[in-house]
């Protein structure tokens, strides 16, 4: 069965405390060519049958009405893994 992923990043502008937590602790741990990390969420929705354009329509309106929080989040990519 096919697979959409949805791909959620917080907003650019806006502080992403997780990834400066983990920014800080490559740093102490002596990975210190990794300058910034952006931490987000991937959503797997597993679909019956073949993934239309209407599908990915579907998919595009659940991940910014449900999956996503448009203040604060971007969805960044929907596509489809066998």
């Amino acid at each position: 069965m096919p697979t959409i992923v949805v791909d959620v990043m917080p907003k650019a502008e806006l502080l992403d405390p997780q990834g400066k937590a983990v920014t800080g602790s490559l740093a102490r741990l002596g990975h210190g060519a990794f300058q910034n990390v952006r931490i987000g969420k991937r959503i797997e929705l597993t679909v019956e049958g073949e993934v239309t354009d209407e599908v990915l329509a579907e998919a595009k309106s659940i991940a910014d009405e449900i999956l996503s929080n448009g203040v604060i989040e971007d969805v960044v990519n929907i596509g489809v893994v066998e």
